[in-house]
Order: C-alpha cells, then sequence, then structure tokens
C-alpha cells in the first residue's frame, strides 16, 4: 500500500509564502497526517508533557479558542486542508469520535520526532513509529466500515499522506548533548541538513507571545500586530506564516520550494 500511495513529505523547518481559498469537493477522498508541534491539532492535550498548547493566548484567534494547535489560530496543515477542498479540519487521533475518519486523521504529537528516543525531555509524546502504529487502528477501523482489507486499500491509495517532522530531532535531541548521545556520534553533515525560509514579515528575531522555555506563558497577552510575526512562540509559526508555509507547499511557482512537485500536481497525478 505504501509505495501506491501518494505521499507529500515536508522537510524544511519553515516555508513561506502568501495563501488563498479553495471551495468545493475535495481533491483527494482523504487525508492523513503526521508530524510534531507544527502539525499537532490536539493530541498531545491529555499526555503528561511540557509540550502543550490547550490554553491561552494560543488558539487566540481560533474560532472555538485553544484546541492544542501550537498558534494563534490555524497551522500550515489546516489551511493545506482547506486548500484540498475539505469542509471541515482534520481531527486529531485522540479525538475522533463524532468524526468521519474515512475523511482522515491526525496523529501529529509536540514534542515528536523521527527518533524514539526524540523528545523524551519534554515528556510524554507520540514519535513517529507510534504514529504509524496509531495509523495501524485507523486503518483496521476503515477496512471495517468498507468492508474489507482489499477495500480499504483500494480506498487508502487515493489519500494524501503528510509528514512534516525533523525539527524536534535538533532542538529537543541533537543540540542537547548533555541528555542525548547523537551530536557524539553524528557530525551535523551525517545527522540531516536543515533549511530555514524566512520571507516577508517585519519581526523575524522575537516571538508574539511572552514564553517559557519556548512556549506562550499561560494566559499571557500576545502582541497584537500577530500578522508581521514569523513566530507565534519561541518554536511555533504564526497563522500568517503557516498560511505561506500552505500554499508554497499547495501550489508552487519555484522547485526550491517543492520537489518534485507541490500537492496540487500531486494528487491530480
Amino acid at each position: 500500500m505504501a509505495s501506491e500511495s501518494k505521499t507529500w513529505l515536508v522537510l524544511s523547518l519553515l516555508l513561506l509564502a502568501a495563501a488563498s481559498c479553495v471551495h468545493g469537493e475535495s481533491q483527494v477522498p482523504c487525508l492523513f497526517i503526521f508530524g510534531d508541534s507544527l502539525s499537532d491539532d490536539g493530541n498531545n492535550n491529555n499526555l503528561s508533557t511540557s509540550s502543550k498548547a490547550n490554553f491561552k493566548p494560543y488558539g487566540i484567534d481560533f474560532p472555538i479558542g485553544p484546541t492544542g494547535r501550537y498558534t494563534n489560530n490555524r497551522t500550515a496543515v489546516d489551511i493545506i486542508t482547506l486548500l484540498l477542498g475539505f469542509e471541515k479540519f482534520i481531527p486529531p487521533f485522540a479525538n475522533t469520535s463524532g468524526s468521519d475518519i474515512l475523511k482522515g486523521v491526525n496523529y501529529a504529537s509536540g514534542g515528536s520526532g523521527i527518533r524514539n528516543e526524540t523528545g523524551m525531555n519534554l515528556g510524554e509524546h507520540i514519535s513517529l513509529g507510534l504514529q504509524v502504529e496509531n495509523h495501524k487502528v485507523i486503518v483496521s477501523q476503515i477496512a471495517a466500515k468498507l468492508g474489507g482489507v482489499d477495500k480499504a486499500i483500494k480506498y487508502l491509495n487515493k489519500c494524501l499522506y503528510y509528514v512534516n517532522i525533523g525539527t524536534n530531532d535538533y532542538e529537543n535531541n541533537y543540540f542537547l548533548p548533555n541528555l542525548y548521545p547523537t551530536s557524539h556520534i553524528y557530525n551535523p553533515e551525517q545527522y540531516a541538513e536543515v533549511l530555514t525560509v524566512q520571507l516577508g514579515f517585519t519581526v523575524t528575531n522575537t516571538s508574539c507571545c511572552p514564553t517559557s522555555d519556548g512556549f506562550c506563558i499561560r494566559d499571557a497577552t500576545p502582541c497584537q500586530n500577530r500578522n508581521e510575526y514569523v513566530y507565534y512562540d519561541g518554536i511555533h509559526p504564526t497563522d500568517a506564516a503557516n498560511r505561506i508555509t500552505a500554499i508554497r507547499s499547495y501550489n508552487a511557482s519555484n522547485p526550491n520550494y517543492t520537489y518534485p512537485m507541490d500537492i496540487k500536481q500531486l494528487v491530480q497525478s
């Protein structure tokens, strides 16, 4: 199934661009999301971890307030979801009650990384390997709904798989040599290559909300001019930055931003 599935792999820490909205029937039947706090929409809410965003000022511009999203409003994949034509955001694995899992599930977890040990300094998290295990649970449920594994595979091969992970493998692993051995084992070129692109913002070197250990201080008052900031807290982008990331990922005019194709080309292929 994996070899035939359409998979979108996002490796950059931050890609920026301008966004628009698409209406109508969704371009793919379902969207499955794997990643870290850049994509988490509530999976960490009930975990024992310092990496949480289910309190103000997170969600200050989101219609229902804080949800577990690490930004003032929507994440980049939220906006990609809208661009793909979905009417609703993809629900977190932690709370799919009342949601149509045939439309997709979000497995992303704040603090997680590609390596299983990444983020353990923050507390509980759902590593990429565990996110894949959670997806297997959902696949089994989908197979039951559709009447068999073969029908599920045929359906799931039409879906889009979004993977945005790797930041914590640096911030909460490689760059903490007193806690993790990776920087002693690998040089930077061996461990991975990181690309950060920042464009079009007035404030790029500080966060919108007052922070402690990189996260917004609970109930603190954030900046008023949020559209001018790249970062909402010390790590995560604002809705304005996420809009740019989303449109660059969905409909790129420059192959330097998405390669070998953008999401729009991918779903049409």
